[in-house]
């Protein structure tokens, strides 16, 4: 009987209460042979394709880190909508000011990082430094100029500030504000271009302006030449990571367009460095 006892089949309709009473008890999961696994791995994207994604930034691990990073987004009115703007550490700023100064071919600095957390904090105070390093190396050149003239009187020249001001700023948004515009107008007529957040854009060209900051400080130099070399100089470093982050969204276009798109961004980031240098002697 005891035998008989043994081989007894029960109904376990709870598995948990059933080992709760019965702990010496074995249980056995069976899969249903039908059932489809949950992970399949899916097909293998092609070699050109997975490149345009990896320089554009379009790949699955930046949708996922969008995606772990979302917040929740407040009204506009509100200072919390705007904070989220200025959420950036030290490190950061500082590892993007390094991409800026030392551009890498082939590597689009949106990707590496930008889009990850665009932010504010760096572009503002980026262009507010370099609007009072031009307007104090300004003055300071002048008065090393004038030095030792017994006729001369130095006086501070303010207007520099505002001139300074009114050219950065204006170029550090209303260009982006422009380029977003065109590239946003140029994704309905072509689908493979692919458009850059205004506030991506908005960090790119001001992260691009750093290099402006010693350029102006050596300026103080009274020589017309190391003037212009250290522009040129400059205007190659940040020019080059403009047209590097903006070609891979534009190539896609009609050739003329792309090039004509490229050619305008670099001249107007001529015009920049013209009008930087201008005010600073004038």
């Amino acid at each position: 009987m005891a035998a008989v006892d043994n081989l007894r089949f029960e109904e376990f309709g709870d598995a948990p209460t059933s080992l709760a009473t019965n702990p010496d008890a074995t249980t056995i999961s069976i899969e249903d042979p039908g059932e489809t696994p949950k992970h399949q791995p899916g097909p293998a994207r092609g070699s050109g394709r997975e490149e345009d994604d990896e320089l554009l930034g379009n790949d699955d691990s930046d949708k996922t880190e969008l995606l772990a990073g979302q917040k929740k987004s407040s009204p506009f009115w509100t200072f919390e909508y705007y904070q989220t703007f200025f959420d950036v550490d030290t490190y950061q700023v500082f590892d993007r000011i390094k991409g800026s100064l030392l551009p890498i071919p082939g590597k689009n600095f949106v990707r590496l990082y930008i889009r990850s957390n665009p932010d504010l904090y760096g572009p503002f105070w980026i262009c507010a430094t370099l609007v009072f390093a031009i307007a104090i190396s300004g003055n300071l050149s002048n008065f090393l100029i004038h030095l030792g003239e017994k006729t001369y009187h130095y006086v501070p020249e303010f207007r520099k500030v505002s001139i300074a001001a009114t050219i950065i700023y204006a170029y550090a948004w209303l260009v982006p504000l422009a380029l977003w515009g065109f590239l946003m107008w140029r994704n309905s007529k072509v689908m493979n271009i692919v458009s850059y957040s205004f506030l991506e854009i908005v960090c790119v060209y001001g992260y691009s302006l750093f290099i402006y900051i010693p350029t102006a400080i050596l300026w103080i130099i009274p020589q017309k030449a190391v003037r212009w070399i250290l522009v040129m100089i400059a205007l190659g470093i940040s020019g080059s990571v403009l047209a590097m982050t903006f070609w891979p969204a534009v190539r896609e276009d009609n050739r003329r367009i792309s090039m004509a798109t490229i050619v305008m961004i670099v001249l107007l980031h001529m015009l920049l460095s013209v009008g930087c240098l201008f005010s600073f002697i004038y």
